[in-house]
């Protein structure tokens, strides 16, 4: 493995420390077959298919036919956050989805979702390769018995979608947003002005069409995949939001793997890691260069407004939530020295 390789192997200490505890009888040296979950379709423009497909192309190539996969796309299992109820008891092998909704069984992995909290995609980055990520995928271990076997970056940073133009946050004062079940979210967002509305990824198409919402926050390549374009006509780019995905392993789904075969299974997942982040950026260009073709108007953030949210949001908000998980202190100085 190379040196890139380990570095950005991130949960494999974890996961392999985890395995070192299976008992020996639960570990079948037959063929494994694992169920993959997610809630994006099988997209090129989808950053959680891409991940996938990366990954099991790996696993292939390194171990035959020894692991297979059964991958459910586009929510097939159910919503995002009956998933992660599945995982963590093992009824679902594997999950590639973004790290907010497991805000839900770790609340420290909240301080992802809040808003600005990284500058880019590099920072995320980095600091998910170092202690910040690393300390986050031992407490979810730890708390759920969950792995991290890979953090990759969605297909752009997550942005406001609207059915009506928004030009400065007033505009987006009393808005019905859509945003994740997660507490980082809903509380940005109301610093934001806007009105946070959780609500399941698979719903929102419906929700906007019966003007349930008016609009929502995420990716240009998940609302490309999910043709969120056809009904929503503005985005107002903030870029709050660089949060990493996740590819998260139940301990049952880990206990399938042949001791022999598990060095390369995360080999893979680690490559597959690496793979998908080096197309990121150029996929979230063509994402957003598709959007403005079907239609989107993109209003830029004002460079005063953004200096202030990220002022307003470092005094308040980060630290009553540090107050609030005292593990997390040290994860906000580490991100922060993550910084370029």
């Amino acid at each position: 493995m190379t040196a890139f390789s380990r570095r950005r192997a991130l949960g494999l200490g974890a996961a392999g420390a985890a395995a070192a505890l299976l008992p020996r009888a639960s570990r079948a040296d037959a063929e494994a077959t694992l169920r993959v979950s997610s809630s994006d379709p099988i997209d090129e423009s989808a950053s959680h298919y891409v991940w996938y497909e990366k990954f099991a192309a790996n696993v292939k190539a390194a171990l035959g036919e020894r692991i297979k996969f059964d991958y459910f796309p586009n929510s097939q299992l159910g919503k995002e956050a009956d998933v992660v109820e599945q995982v963590k008891i093992g009824s679902t092998d594997m999950m590639v989805t973004g790290s907010s909704i497991w805000a839900t069984v770790l609340p420290e992995l909240g301080m992802l979702d809040l808003g600005y909290m990284f500058d880019d995609y590099a920072h995320a980055g980095r600091a998910m390769d170092g202690e910040g990520g690393q300390a986050l995928t031992k407490l979810l271990l730890e708390r759920t018995g969950v792995s991290v076997i890979g953090w990759g970056f969605h297909f752009g940073a997550r942005s406001v979608y609207t059915k009506a133009p928004v030009h400065t946050l007033a505009d987006l004062k009393g808005v019905k947003l859509r945003v994740l079940p997660a507490p980082a979210f809903i509380e940005t967002f109301k610093i934001m002005g806007a009105i946070p509305t959780p609500i399941p990824v698979n719903e929102l198409y419906t929700a906007l069409q019966t003007g349930v919402v008016d609009g929502f926050e995420h990716d240009p390549g998940t609302c490309l995949a999910l043709k969120l374009y056809e009904v929503v006509k503005y985005c107002f780019l903030t870029e709050h939001l660089f949060s990493p995905m996740g590819a998260f392993l139940s301990k049952r789904g880990l206990a399938k793997i042949p001791p022999d075969a598990l060095p390369l299974f995360l080999k893979a997942a680690a490559d597959a890691t690496a793979e998908e982040r080096a197309i990121a950026s150029a996929k979230a260009q063509e994402s957003l260069g598709k959007l403005k073709d079907f239609g989107i108007v993109f209003t830029p953030m004002p460079a005063d407004e953004r200096k202030a949210m990220q002022a307003q949001m470092a005094s308040g908000l980060y630290a009553k939530f540090a107050d609030q998980y005292p593990a997390t202190k040290p994860i906000f100085a580490a991100i922060a020295a993550a910084r370029g």
